[in-house]
């Protein structure tokens, strides 16, 4: 072969072999950026998931049982312990769903509801500021009732719809199905803040 026909490749100049190194060396550090990022969200996204399940769960409100306290479609946030008392807002499980009502009594207390809808616990009538209207509501209990232990009685702020403790369908919340008491609003901002 004649050294006519023999082609030489091109030898890249100094310039070229800069910019490719440069090439090089961005492709290697945004690939490792790139890793960096994507391993500290998701180790971010697991501690966000093991926090909210074991220590505060998120929850969405469905229904009006709670109004006005609570509106559908709010998210709050709650706290996962055991010693609740009158007032406190829970969410518990029942039936494979998850609902949100107003401790009213506890382990040992004695509930009573007149005609109007009053509340007496331990003889006593409940102050209920957080109600819109009063109600007897569905209740089909033996009153006045004993709560049982480590059981606690709750009810809807929305009494004339809410189904609660005052229907045996329901009954006395068991400690063991309580996720926690409601703490904080997070949603919608407007009305965002401690409940």
């Amino acid at each position: 072969m004649s050294d006519e026909k023999r082609k030489v490749p091109d030898i890249p100049s100094a310039e070229q072999l800069k910019r490719e190194l440069e090439r090089v060396r961005y492709i290697k550090n945004f690939r490792r950026t790139m890793l960096s990022t994507v391993s500290s969200l998701t180790v971010v996204a697991a501690v966000a998931v093991i926090v909210s399940v074991l220590f505060l769960p998120v929850l969405r409100v469905t229904g009006t049982s709670m109004t006005p306290t609570m509106m559908n479609d709010e998210l709050i946030i709650c706290s996962k312990r055991s010693d609740f008392k009158s007032g406190d807002i829970v969410a518990f499980y029942l039936n494979n769903k998850i609902l949100l009502k107003r401790v009213i009594g506890v382990a040992g207390d004695v509930i009573d509801i007149d005609g109007e809808g009053n509340v007496f616990v331990n003889g006593r009538e409940l102050d209920e500021p957080y109600l819109n209207e009063k109600a007897k509501g569905e209740c089909d209990i033996e009153l006045p009732y004993q709560v049982p232990e480590n059981r606690v009685f709750v009810m809807g702020d929305h009494r004339a719809v809410s189904i609660d403790s005052r229907s045996t369908s329901v009954g006395c919340i068991a400690d063991e199905y309580i996720i926690g008491r409601v703490i904080f609003r997070l949603y919608p901002f407007g009305r965002a803040g401690r409940v």
